[in-house]
């Protein structure tokens, strides 16, 4: 099974040769990793552009307006050939040693999607706002699809390429969550979950969602699940 990993990239000069080197670290499995650039403004391109020839095997897109995740994820998406998709953010606050154990699920559990949560793993420096945030959406979730996750907004969701590549994706930014979300859920794909690690990052750090995002989000799910 061939695993494509979608790195969205803005504004991680600091981070985003580590991150690349932690996903190519994951051993004993097929993959492919695809870096989009969202318009940096930081020095990050000129980062990339080093890396590209540090890592040839690595792919790397670049754009020259600033639009969002959501969007930054659609041409990644583009690009994958792999079995499955993963999105890898660009920072350090989820594990990449963690495919594996999301890998596993979909033969253990016999599920088609599998998302990696945060609130049933190893959860660090996670503000209240984030945490209350994150809970309100998914309990919204549960309510309108019928379904009891326990984390929506995870970046760790495991999805079949196929699948992702057929997606016309419409929310340019952090709504690209609860879109896909609920396309899947609408989908009839089976959906399961596993813990993973996490290290939250403060804002002071990089950190780019925000609560207006949060407002976003909800809009999102009940736009998609009632009016798309």
């Amino acid at each position: 099974m061939k695993l494509s990993v979608v790195i969205p990239v803005y504004n991680e000069k600091n981070t985003i040769a580590d991150i690349i080197g932690f996903v190519k670290a994951v051993e004993d499995l097929d993959k492919e990793i695809i870096v989009v650039d969202d318009g940096s403004k930081d020095g990050t391109v000129k980062i990339l552009k080093d890396l590209e020839k540090v890592h040839p095997d690595v792919k790397f897109y670049y754009k020259e307006k600033n639009v969002g995740k959501g969007d930054t994820l659609r041409i990644g998406f583009s690009h994958t050939t792999g079995d499955y998709v993963i999105v890898q953010d660009a920072d350090l606050e989820y594990d990449p040693q963690d495919y594996k154990k999301l890998l596993r699920a979909l033969t253990e559990e016999k599920a088609d999607v599998v998302y990696g949560s945060r609130f049933s793993g190893t959860r660090k420096d996670m503000s209240t706002v984030q945490y209350f945030g994150n809970k309100l959406l998914t309990i919204i979730t549960n309510l309108l699809f019928g379904i009891m996750l326990t984390d929506m907004e995870t970046c760790y969701k495991l999805i079949p390429g196929d699948f992702v590549r057929k997606l016309q994706i419409k929310s340019p930014r952090f709504d690209f969550e609860p879109e896909i979300t609920a396309k899947i859920l609408k989908s009839g794909l089976k959906l399961k979950e596993v813990p993973i690690h996490y290290k939250g990052r403060k804002y002071s750090e990089g950190k780019k969602i925000t609560w207006k995002d949060g407002f976003a989000a909800l809009w999102t799910l009940f736009k998609f699940r009632f009016f798309d």
